[in-house]
């Protein structure tokens, strides 16, 4: 655990930060050069994907800015904690989906054939964001009560995140990176070998939201009111998140068949 890795007077750099940046540079690297290799406009799609991101990022910050909206209107100093904060992904990728639809339309670029190749840099990034989450003390996993978990010992991330200091916890970060890398390597295999456009992403989607559903059962940092049902057990219960990994799914499968059958036709 380790939310600062550098101070150098007024310069500090944090962690998380730095695996954001590391985890959107490479998945930029990875859409220009599948881009360039299938003949497209590697240099105008990779402008696409930054405005992308940008886009992501205020609707993941935004989603949580309104999921939270009466704790930050009794708290306005914690507005600054959204600037240290990733959000909630699913708002980032439905902001970041809704502009890439329109922005590709603008400009002409063939939109199913570059989502393919957004699918797996997507995962590629999310799991350097996860890393980040680790080493900052956020998005922390609930108490392990048997098998391997993780201790943390940061007052610093503790006061920032408030994560429980000194229990021992389920890593969900690491699970969720791990998982995230798993689903970059099959996403790719099937970027090799698809049959139409739009088998990738639509696939991604389906990935990522069995992904993030199973990842729920061990996340502790969910407020009361994330939880739609609250059941004796972790397994038994349901939150916001997975709900919208349920829609992610049906979604995922409508999109794949919808795609498939154009093909066909």
């Amino acid at each position: 655990m380790l939310p600062v890795l550098i101070r150098l007077g007024p310069v500090t750099i944090h962690s998380y930060g730095l695996m954001m940046a590391v985890g959107v540079a490479l998945g930029l690297w990875f859409l220009y050069r599948q881009s360039k290799a299938q003949g497209l406009d590697a240099a105008g799609i990779v402008d696409a994907g930054f405005y992308t991101i940008l886009i992501s990022l205020f609707g993941a910050k935004l989603v949580l800015f309104l999921g939270n909206f009466s704790y930050y209107t009794r708290s306005p100093g914690e507005l600054l904690s959204l600037a240290r904060s990733g959000g909630v992904f699913q708002g980032g990728l439905v902001f970041g989906l809704v502009f890439a639809l329109w922005y590709f339309r603008r400009k002409r670029i063939p939109t199913w054939k570059v989502a393919d190749i957004a699918g797996p840099s997507l995962a590629l990034g999310h799991g350097f964001g996860r890393i980040g989450c680790f080493l900052a003390g956020c998005c922390y996993g609930r108490v392990c009560e048997s098998g391997v978990g993780v201790r943390f010992t940061s007052q610093y991330a503790h006061a920032l995140t408030g994560i429980p200091l000194n229990e021992t916890l389920h890593a969900v970060q690491l699970y969720e990176a791990g998982l995230n890398y798993l689903n970059f390597f099959v996403l790719f295999l099937i970027l090799r070998r698809k049959k139409f456009d739009g088998q990738v992403f639509s696939q991604y989607i389906i990935n990522y939201s069995l992904i993030r559903y199973f990842t729920e059962f061990f996340r502790g940092d969910h407020p009361e009111k994330a939880f739609l049902i609250k059941g004796s057990s972790p397994y038994l219960s349901l939150t916001l998140p997975q709900l919208f990994c349920i829609l992610g799914i049906i979604t995922g499968f409508i999109l794949f068949s919808l795609l498939k059958n154009k093909k066909s036709a």
